[in-house]
């Protein structure tokens, strides 16, 4: 009976990991960014080799993602992994690496949206493009 107890945690972790994802806004933002000639990680908050490799060691990847990211659901995912540790690993080396890289998407796409300075910088750019 324990055993299937773990196999279905496993799979339910398996299944979960990876969540961070970007919305319908963000995606069509980084497209636009794209097009004049911005890369969609310019913004780099989170390092994703360092979140990768901290989740070598009991979710400490997903707590570097968590902490100051306003993403507390890496806090669960730590939390997870941890328990899981060291099967985790194999699941959550990936996992934090390619959240690092959404997060950063993420950030990219808030800059540009929202902050004065980065809707300049497009503004100029999609001038410069000759785009509206």
């Amino acid at each position: 009976m324990a055993k299937k107890y773990f196999c279905l945690i496993f799979c339910l972790v398996f299944l979960a990991a990876g969540c961070a994802s970007l919305g319908h806004q963000e995606r069509s933002t980084l497209r636009e960014l794209k097009s004049v000639g911005i890369s969609p990680t310019e913004q780099t908050i989170k390092n994703p080799y360092l979140a990768g490799g901290l989740n070598l060691f009991p979710g400490f990847g997903n707590f570097y993602l968590g902490i100051g990211a306003d993403e507390p659901v890496q806090i669960l995912y730590g939390v997870l992994n941890f328990i899981f540790w060291p099967p985790s690993i194999l699941w959550g080396v990936p996992q934090a690496t390619i959240d690092a890289v959404t997060l950063n998407k993420r950030e990219t796409a808030f800059y540009y949206q929202f902050n004065p300075q980065g809707i300049s910088k497009l503004d100029a750019l999609k001038k410069a493009h000759g785009q509206k």
